[in-house]
């Protein structure tokens, strides 16, 4: 049986470890503590004084700042952050949360988990590839396309409060977030290797897929050469968009068909480097995915002709644009963590449920189309559509396009954010704000809205209160203002697919 090892961590608080290996990443050995609630992670190699001075601030000064602000306990889900610094035996270690049960497979691949990997993480490399999605994960493993808008939104929300702090990962990738589509969470590990400008370099250049153009195209030059590019939060941005991309539509978006030089080093280096092209670009077309050496398990979502990067949405068109077109060589235009957060939230509110009960994706974006269907099985979608589209108060009876719309559904829910502009679905969100205020359901061929906590809710074109308890019917053309607050909200419904 394996020895109980006690040491005492430089905080001088007591920590014990289980001497077995339960697992060996590129540079720690880690190990157990008895009750399994926290692990010790041991740096293989000798650290420098740099790097001790960095696991003393991201164990002190940067976790404070980020949990032990008004809201903390919120990021605890978000981030397996490192506690504690230890020595043994001359090396240096780091004391961690255990992983939370959501992230171990609890059933793995189908055929009787043939893969092995039933009980181990659920990296998020596991869930981005059409292959995997549609060929090894068990059904009960897959979640469904609603849960991973949920994992980019908690992902993009975690990497918005690093930045905040001036804190940049360095090397995100699906590597180093774990996810579980079942319930839509995900949190971000290796958090030891965060960089500070100017204070902290990084240890490494990042993960193959994830690595930003320019940090691949200057690699060749010497770490103290100005024009070499070296990870920040600018290739943040660039890793945190190719794995919204790859999550919501299980491909990368730069690996097309377009061969760069005959030398499969050097034609990955450009391809991903100094020539990257997004494969989905509208006017340069050499990059385009060549259908023919695609496998059949990686069809329909594969091939972008079938499932476009536009079947999610109008917001994430435009953000996948600016990343992959605007700024892809150009680092300082990248969407921020906080703009791709916006973007999906207002994406989620497009969402439709599928008609079809076979459809494993179960849900799609509404393209303002007059015959909306699910890409994914091509089921159109049966009976009237209501889109309320949101304005929202400037001054006194004067109402602006909040260029946001919601799309509704039997049973969905109306919340505080959108009611009031000023309210946004963060964080920062009270336990109040958190609770619906009013429920749509279709009652009698009609669609109504039931009003649940809305004092000033009105029905504008019939001029008349609906009180709480009460309903109002959702016709086209219809006006009903949700607040007169500061930053209140009047919908205007229209009725899709009449």
């Amino acid at each position: 049986m394996a020895n109980t090892v006690k040491i005492t961590a430089t905080d001088g608080s007591q920590v014990e470890f289980v001497e077995n290996i339960i697992g060996a990443g590129g540079m720690k050995d880690v190990y157990f503590s008895p009750d399994k609630s926290y692990v010790v992670a041991f740096f293989r190699d000798k650290q420098d004084f740099n790097a001790k001075d960095r696991l003393d601030n991201i164990t002190h000064s940067y976790k404070d700042k980020i949990f032990n602000q008004q809201g903390g306990e919120y990021w605890k889900d978000l981030y397996c952050w490192p506690t504690k610094i230890v020595e043994y035996k001359g090396k240096l270690g780091l004391v961690c949360p255990t992983y939370q049960k959501h992230f171990f497979f609890s059933i793995g691949s189908i055929n009787n988990d043939f893969l092995g990997i039933k009980g181990k993480e659920k990296e998020g490399k596991w869930f981005a590839s059409a292959k995997n999605q549609n060929k090894f994960l068990a059904p009960e493993e897959k979640g469904d396309w609603f849960k991973y808008f949920q994992i980019c939104i908690r992902i993009s929300r975690a990497v918005r409060r690093l930045h905040a702090a001036g804190l940049a990962h360095s090397d995100l990738s699906y590597k180093n977030v774990l996810i579980d589509p079942t319930s839509g969470r995900a949190a971000i590990i290796d958090i030891d290797g965060l960089v500070v400008p100017g204070k902290y370099p990084p240890d490494v250049l990042g993960t193959p897929d994830f690595i930003a153009p320019e940090v691949i195209a200057t690699k060749h030059l010497n770490k103290n050469d100005p024009t070499r590019k070296l990870p920040s939060i600018a290739t943040d941005r660039h890793a945190l968009a190719v794995m919204v991309y790859m999550y919501l539509l299980y491909r990368h978006p730069l690996r097309g068909g377009k061969v760069n030089d005959l030398d499969s080093a050097k034609d990955e280096e450009l391809s991903m480097g100094a020539n990257a092209l997004f494969v989905e670009h509208p006017a340069d077309k050499s990059n385009r995915v060549k259908v023919k050496d695609l496998q059949p398990s990686q069809l329909p979502q594969g091939d972008p002709t079938k499932i476009p990067y536009t079947v999610c949405g109008p917001y994430l068109k435009k953000m996948f644009d600016r990343a992959f077109i605007d700024s892809l060589h150009n680092p300082s235009q990248r969407p921020t963590a906080g703009e791709w957060e916006d973007a999906l939230l207002k994406t989620v509110d497009l969402m439709q449920p599928c008609q079809n009960p076979k459809c494993w994706h179960k849900w799609f974006v509404f393209d303002n189309s007059t015959k909306p269907k699910c890409p994914y099985c091509g089921t159109e979608y049966k009976g009237t559509l209501p889109v309320l589209n949101l304005y929202s108060s400037r001054r006194a009876n004067s109402f602006t396009s909040d260029d946001y719309r919601l799309m509704v559904y039997h049973n969905q829910y109306l919340y505080q954010w959108h009611v009031n502009r000023n309210i946004s679905a963060n964080e920062k969100l009270t336990d109040g704000q958190k609770k619906p205020v009013g429920y749509f359901v279709f009652h009698q061929h009609k669609w109504m809205l039931i009003n649940q906590g809305l004092n000033d809710l009105e029905d504008k074109t019939e001029g008349k209160k609906i009180a709480i308890g009460q309903a109002v019917e959702l016709s086209d053309g219809k006006q009903i203002l949700l607040s007169k607050e500061e930053g209140g909200r009047l919908i205007i419904v229209q009725l899709a697919n009449k």
